[in-house]
């Protein structure tokens, strides 16, 4: 169906007669009458009865009218949805469940006109594919992993350091500890079945295992995270790292324990990645919401791997820092 002869129609009811409707339109009568009985052909309907004093709906006009009008209300509907500075913002957290889900929420508080459409990707390839491809405006990753880069046109800033906790059950022998060190869970296993190959959530549990002669146990099969702490909770031996601000809830007489790591605290880096030549205004609004309140990564007493990067900050207020490396990423999907 030709949408600009239904637009036509509508706007003949509307105006009342066909000269005006030409004259809204800036088209000649003659040409309103073609497109509407192009549209009649269509239809196979007649929809306006034509007389010596104009025309007048027929019954069929009437009962196409209210069809007519959705169909351009959906139209403009449709050509809004892509259209930058109306279109919703389209942001990549990995989980809805985790600490990203939570960055955004803020944003929303702050900008609560601005629409959000929130999506979640598996891998940093997909996520980087689709930035680059403009299906999403922008995504939370860690970046880089080992050998890898980011693609020409695509910047990543830090966002957010977000500190690891040990989760156990009350039977394991760190249960009680108010805080420890990596070094001391050398020889340890920690089991995190949502550790995919190639992710770059695996790529940063590898290297903290490197770094401080820990086990990460990937067996699964991953049922989500509800499963997982049922198993913490029963063993006197498992162990997982959950992000602090993950928020989980469980059953009372699991008992577990979240125990902060210190000297040095691992950090999980988590950087937004866009396309440079991003035109949506939100996103420059997000960038700047998110880098105003990142404090910056501590010199010492973190740890993070080598193969994160920081990048460059803003020199000025509202200069946005780019980096062919950055962060972005949590424990995995559950």
């Amino acid at each position: 169906m030709d949408l600009t002869a239904v637009r036509t129609f509508v706007t003949a009811v509307d105006a009342g007669q066909f000269q005006e409707a030409a004259a809204n339109l800036s088209i000649t009568p003659q040409a309103v009458s073609k497109r509407i009985a192009v549209l009649e052909k269509d239809l196979g309907v007649q929809l306006f009865s034509r007389t010596a004093r104009g025309a007048r709906l027929t019954i069929d006009g009437q009962a196409f009218l209210p069809y007519a009008r959705a169909l351009l209300q959906a139209e403009e509907r449709a050509a809004a949805s892509v259209r930058p500075g109306r279109r919703a913002l389209r942001v990549d957290v990995i989980g809805r469940r985790l600490s990203l889900a939570g960055l955004l929420r803020d944003f929303h508080r702050a900008y609560p006109e601005t629409d959000l459409d929130v999506v979640t990707l598996f891998d940093s390839d997909t996520a980087i594919a689709a930035v680059r491809s403009g299906t999403i405006d922008a995504t939370f990753r860690a970046v880089t992993m080992p050998g890898r880069r980011l693609p020409d046109g695509i910047e990543a800033t830090p966002v957010f350091d977000e500190p690891l906790h040990l989760f156990t059950g009350p039977a394991h022998e760190f249960a009680a500890a108010r805080a420890i060190a990596p070094a001391q869970l050398a020889g340890r296993r920690i089991w995190m079945p949502g550790n995919m190959p190639g992710t770059e959530w695996a790529a940063y549990y590898d290297e903290l295992a490197a770094t401080f002669g820990l086990t990460i146990d990937s067996v699964g099969p991953n049922f989500g995270i509800e499963p997982l702490l049922d198993t913490i909770a029963g063993s006197s031996t498992l162990a997982t790292f959950v992000s602090e601000q993950t928020p989980l809830v469980w059953p009372a007489g699991h008992d577990l324990r979240r125990i902060p790591l210190h000297d040095p605290t691992p950090v999980y880096p988590h950087s937004l990645i866009w396309r440079t030549d991003n035109p949506h205004p939100a996103l420059t609004a997000l960038r700047n919401h998110l880098t105003s309140a990142y404090p910056g990564r501590p010199d010492s007493a973190t740890w993070t791997p080598k193969w994160a990067q920081r990048a460059t900050p803003p020199s000025r207020p509202g200069e946005m820092p780019g980096a062919p490396h950055g962060p972005a990423g949590p424990v995995g999907p559950a």
